[in-house]
Order: C-alpha cells, then sequence, then structure tokens
C-alpha cells in the first residue's frame, strides 16, 4: 500500500517536496475515527511512547515516595532540550533516590536549543548525560529500580528488570507481542519495539480514557497525562513542537514527539488519541500532520482550531526574513 502525500512544501508557485505518511485517530475502544495511509504497519515509536515507560515510575509508588510532582513527572515523559532547568530537574530526581549524574546510561550531549548550546560550549568543556534530552525518562527508571529494591546498574539491557516491566506495559496497552524480533536499540540505549501505528493509538487512547485498564494504571496514565499538559516548558522546551501545541489548549491537548517522523497525541475530552508517522522521518512534516489532526477534533473551538491550523501550514523564510515558500498539509488531513 502507497501511502497517501500528507505534506507538501512549496518554493515560489511549485511544490518542491512532498511528504507521504500514514495516521490514525481511535477512541479508548479502538474504533477509528480518522485515518490515512498504512496504519497496520508496525513503526518504532522511539520517544514518542515514553508517558507508556514512565507508568511503572508511578504505578511502584516510585512517584510518590520521592516526593515527585507535575514537573518531575513531565520530565520523566521527556524529550527535552537539555535546558538548564531540565537538566537541574534530572539532577533533583536523581538525587531524591541516592544518586547523581553517574548512574545515566543514556549518554551525553548538547542542548538542542541553539542559545543554550553556545552558553553551554563557552561555560563547561562538554555537556554531561543531565543534558541528554532523555535524562529525565532514565532518571525516572533509577528511582524505580532504587525504590522497587533493583540494582540499576544496566538499567538499558533488554534483560534488565526494569526494561523488563517497561515491556510488559506496552504489550499490555498496545496488545501487541514485543520480543527480539521486533526490537531495536533506541538512540538512548534501551530497547524500542516495532508496533502497528493503529495499536500504539490505541494504547494512548486507552491511557487517555482508562478503558480497559485496571484502576491503579487507569490513575497513574491520567496523573502522567495531566502532569504533560500541565508542564509541558518539562516535555520539551523553548520553540519546540510539544510544548508549542500543549500551550495552545492548555490542560485540552497531550503530544509527544518520537524521532523519525513519529508523533503521539491524545484529547482526553474527546476520548481519542493519535499516532502518525512520516514515511521519510522529517519532522517538519510530522509537526504539520499532527497539528491539522488536533485542529480535526476542535472543529467547533475556531479559536483552537485556527491556531493549530497556522501551525500546520505555516510559512517559511530565510535568513533574510524573506518568504520563499510554505509547509502545508493536503487535503487528505482536512478534508
Amino acid at each position: 500500500m502507497e501511502n497517501p502525500v500528507l505534506v507538501e512544501v512549496t518554493r515560489g508557485n511549485r511544490v518542491e517536496s512532498r511528504h507521504r505518511g500514514m495516521v490514525v485517530a481511535v477512541d479508548g475502544d479502538g474504533e477509528v475515527v480518522f485515518s490515512a495511509g498504512d496504519i497496520d504497519a508496525p513503526v518504532f515509536p522511539r520517544s514518542a511512547c515514553k508517558a507508556m515507560q514512565a507508568l511503572p515510575l508511578v504505578e511502584s509508588g516510585a512517584a510518590d515516595a520521592y516526593g515527585f510532582g507535575a514537573k518531575e513527572l513531565a520530565l520523566a515523559c521527556a524529550s527535552h532540550n537539555g535546558e538548564p532547568e531540565h537538566a537541574a530537574l534530572a539532577a533533583a530526581m536523581l538525587a531524591a533516590a541516592g544518586r547523581d549524574v553517574s548512574a545515566l546510561e543514556c549518554g551525553a550531549h548538547w542542548s538542542s536549543e541553539q542559545p543554550v548550546l553556545i552558553g553551554q560550549a563557552r561555560s563547561f568543556e562538554r555537556p554531561t548525560a543531565l543534558h541528554n534530552n532523555c535524562s529525565g525518562k532514565h532518571a525516572g527508571f533509577v528511582c524505580t529500580a532504587c525504590h522497587t529494591g533493583v540494582e540499576p546498574r544496566g538499567y538499558v539491557g533488554y534483560d534488565h528488570p526494569i526494561q523488563a516491566e517497561i515491556r510488559g506495559v506496552m504489550e499490555s496497552l498496545t496488545g501487541t507481542a514485543l520480543a527480539h524480533d521486533n526490537c531495536g536499540t533506541d538512540g538512548c540505549s534501551i530497547p524500542t519495539y516495532a508496533v502497528p501505528l493503529k495499536r500504539l493509538a490505541h494504547g494512548f487512547a486507552k491511557m487517555a480514557t482508562g478503558a480497559g485498564l485496571a484502576p491503579v494504571r487507569a490513575r497513574a496514565a491520567k496523573r502522567l497525562m495531566e502532569a504533560c499538559m500541565a508542564e509541558p516548558f518539562y516535555v520539551a522546551g523553548n520553540h519546540r513542537s510539544c510544548t508549542r501545541l500543549m500551550q495552545v489548549a492548555p490542560g485540552r491537548i497531550f503530544v509527544k514527539i518520537g524521532a523519525e517522523g513519529v508523533f503521539c497525541a491524545a484529547v482526553p475530552e474527546k476520548g481519542i488519541a493519535i499516532a502518525l508517522k512520516c514515511e521519510d522521518g522529517a519532522s517538519r512534516a510530522a509537526e504539520a500532520m499532527v497539528a491539522a489532526v488536533l485542529a480535526r477534533f476542535f472543529d467547533r473551538d475556531e479559536d483552537v482550531h485556527a491556531t493549530l491550523m497556522e501551525q500546520a501550514n505555516h510559512a517559511m523564510r530565510n535568513w533574510n526574513g524573506i518568504h520563499v515558500g510554505d509547509v502545508r498539509v493536503t487535503a487528505a488531513l482536512t478534508a
């Protein structure tokens, strides 16, 4: 099946690039309410599934034991910029469990926010693992291990009890068997599993609605999603699509990006969740796609709908500020 063109990029009066993809929105029972493309194709959700991976942090009691509030839980679900606030909070999470940056196994990289990166380059020799965009998630893994009496060392490994627990959580949510044959290694070194797009969306719909979940998991899922919506800066950071999208309608939209053109999202008040993949992995197209699909569910809220569509269809400007073209979604997403 050939996926439809969902986003076009123009230059002058011509289409310069086209991005194909697949997208699905489902309700808590798994019923499809909107789709385009091959929604049964397996995709690696990458960082888009971090809220699922954070469930053991809450369900185990670790989050409460260490006094974590919305900011900490949002950071546990984050792909953040590595801004000072992000690094400091990750360090504080580790300290609550009696650990420090040496416990992190995610690797180190510079901030993805250019002004912060320049400041880092001027002020210290190299970044630490606290600046890694996944440091909050990894701090959550370490805290979960410490609280449950598991040795944190090696927590990124496929056979470590933390990863085995996460694998079980994701299997339950997505209804997909996860094992070595559909497993890859994510950028932060933990396992990542290819899941059919529709089942990925259904997993998030369960989290958003509580449908089919045990009470403990339903409460944990609601708490994590509400934390992300309450603290969108800690989910991503300045000038990031997840933060901007959740700020459009505070407390009403959950969004999480994953590498290679993946997004998961939910509109809890509508009882629906969304999963999408830009086939060529382009972030600019995936960001337009998710904004346009979210807008479909705010058709009666003119201000929210208009703001989301402004993020879906937007101008491209060169370094002189000259309007050179546009990113625009196609009728496959808006009809």
